[in-house]
């Protein structure tokens, strides 16, 4: 469960970049679908509608499924530092578009997307899916009183470290947590 929860969060956090690619190169749905006459006649608003509707239902799915994942908690005082992490993502997801804009065709972007997703995939300590902001969760970098680097998804609006006392957050992996609440 763990595996294809890990697959869908990169999936959530990457595809980005494949919309951004369709936008710029004003792929419709009517390009995919040849046969379906009447997909030439929607404006292409709709078209960009749809894919970008993609992602955010498997975010979705992601937040849903996450209550099947391992249990843990956050006991009051444990928590020595925290820290609003939503900016520090945006440099890196600035360069996905940058990136998205530059990939000329569709065989370059299977493989840049291809190198992309395994990157992330691999080297994922942290699960930071923008999209996530769409359903009202914030990013925060908490050190615990041992010494450990914690990345917390959560609804809640914590600005000092006593404020964290969380009875049930789920594992994403050793270093990741998802606040359902």
């Amino acid at each position: 469960m763990n595996f294809l929860f890990r697959v869908l969060l990169t999936f959530n956090a990457t595809s980005l970049l494949v919309i951004i690619f369709l936008v710029q190169k004003g792929h419709t749905l009517a390009h995919f679908f040849k046969c379906l006459i009447y997909l030439n006649k929607l404006p292409n608003a709709v078209s960009y509608g749809v894919y970008l509707s993609v992602p955010i239902t498997l975010t979705l799915l992601s937040i849903v499924l996450s209550s099947k994942l391992g249990k843990d908690r956050f006991v009051a005082g444990d928590i020595v530092s925290i820290e609003h992490a939503n900016n520090s993502f945006l440099p890196s997801y600035l360069g996905y578009f940058f990136v998205a804009l530059s990939v000329s065709n569709e065989e370059t972007l299977v493989f840049v997307y291809g190198l992309l997703f395994v990157f992330t995939f691999l080297s994922q300590a942290l699960y930071f899916n923008p999209l996530f902001l769409l359903f009202g969760f914030e990013f925060y970098n908490i050190t615990t009183k041992n010494g450990a680097s914690i990345f917390l998804i959560s609804r809640h609006r914590y600005k000092t470290p006593n404020e964290i006392d969380i009875p049930t957050v789920n594992r994403i992996n050793d270093y990741t947590f998802i606040e359902r609440g």
